[in-house]
């Protein structure tokens, strides 16, 4: 780069020190909240911390589940919100569940197929639910993870008036911090990164206006969260 060492030798003149080929060392934290906080709930602590700040200030329906009921609830939400289509993300683990095949036989629930293009989103968008299965819950906002990809697509969850979020009780964590561990984790691991990487507080909702919230003004009116109870 041309003038490199006049540009640095200008703006240190500008700061009032001498100019800094090497960068300083990070300043130790007061404190270690940003890693530690929540951390030393029990799973079960933290599920009930979940599920009160994303029913109580996110507006989130919570329901906490068995594994062997967990079809037929989702079944009775999906019923809840209405007779219109659903649409389901093509994941596997909604397979193991035993809630895509229930969904289908019950509701004739369409699924998410990179193949199919552009109908998927005509389908997401006519449809009245959609269902997806969360990678992790965060303790601390009430919110939960997505992650893209080409059988998981993003409007599954952005479209339908509702959306259902299927989660494992074992992948709430703390706060982001423990996601951004995971994240860098499967970087490290070589694994292929997400397209993109949703994190999703509830229903759709603003309070840009006097600071009132109202809620279902760019997205789903109605969320809820089928947390699976996989801990022992």
């Amino acid at each position: 780069m041309e003038n490199r060492e006049e540009f640095l030798v200008a703006i240190a003149r500008k700061l009032g020190r001498p100019v800094r080929h090497i960068p300083e060392a990070m300043p130790e934290p007061v404190n270690t909240l940003a890693t530690t906080r929540l951390t030393e709930l029990t799973s079960d602590q933290r599920c009930e911390a979940f599920i009160k700040f994303a029913s109580e200030v996110m507006l989130a329906e919570c329901v906490l589940v068995s594994p062997e009921n967990a079809p037929s609830t989702a079944l009775d939400i999906c019923w809840k919100f209405g007779s219109g289509p659903v649409i389901i993300s093509n994941d596997q683990r909604l397979v193991d569940t035993g809630i895509t095949p229930l969904l289908q036989k019950e509701m004739d629930a369409a699924l998410w197929d990179p193949e199919k293009g552009d109908e998927n989103i005509h389908l997401a968008e006519k449809a009245k639910t959609g269902v997806v299965f969360a990678e992790y819950g965060l303790t601390e906002s009430g919110g939960i993870v997505l992650f893209s990809a080409p059988e998981r697509g993003r409007s599954v969850s952005l479209l339908p008036e509702a959306s259902l979020f299927v989660l494992r009780k074992s992948t709430i964590l703390p706060r982001v911090a423990q996601l951004a561990q995971k994240l860098h984790d499967m970087a490290q691991e070589g694994q292929r990164m997400p397209s993109c990487i949703n994190l999703i507080g509830g229903p759709s909702s603003t309070a840009d206006i006097e600071l009132i919230k109202v809620v279902g003004v760019h997205g789903p009116v109605h969320a809820t969260y089928l947390i699976i109870d996989d801990c022992d």
